[in-house]
């Protein structure tokens, strides 16, 4: 128990801070971005520009991958290596080749932690993919529902609609 009174509020020469109205907007903005946050990692739809040829030429193998996992240094790198596309020949069209391009500048990834390892860059290796997906067992990835850490569609129920959500992963019984 204190034996010290109680300090008089407001105290003389002190004035109470009180925020301003003109600062209550971005104060609710900070506070709503923050709480939004966990969510947008979740969702990862492919942006509303995506031009046909992206889906049909990225999808035709593999989920289109949203450009926000990989920044454009990397995206750069994987488009000048087409020919040579993890494994595949992926050669296209420079018309073709200059409107993905573009597309993959324009939505691509602006945080290192979204920089990608390896040459070409893969996606799996980001610092993100790699705390993310940090309790995946070893076996999961090589396993023949699986085969690779970028088929995301093996576990993630609604990938092809962007929405990578806990609560919508189903892993693969491994055999």
């Amino acid at each position: 128990m204190s034996t010290y009174p109680p300090a008089p509020f407001p105290r003389k020469g002190v004035t109470p801070v009180q925020p301003r109205k003109a600062q209550l907007p971005v104060y609710w903005l900070m506070v709503s971005l923050a709480l939004s946050l966990p969510a947008h990692a979740d969702r990862l739809p492919l942006p509303a520009d995506a031009p046909p040829s992206f889906t049909a030429e990225c999808g035709g193998c593999h989920l289109p991958f949203p450009p926000a996992l990989l920044t454009a240094p990397d995206w750069n790198r994987v488009m000048a290596q087409l020919e040579r596309h993890y494994g595949d020949n992926a050669s296209l069209d420079a018309k073709t080749r200059r409107e993905i391009e573009g597309f993959l500048q324009r939505h691509a990834a602006t945080r290192s932690r979204m920089k990608g390892a390896g040459d070409p860059p893969r996606l799996t290796r980001t610092e993100w993919f790699l705390r993310e997906h940090r309790k995946v067992p070893e076996a999961a990835w090589r396993d023949g529902q699986v085969n690779s850490a970028a088929n995301c569609a093996a576990c993630h129920t609604r990938a092809e609609e962007g929405s990578f959500r806990e609560r919508e992963i189903r892993m693969p019984r491994l055999k």
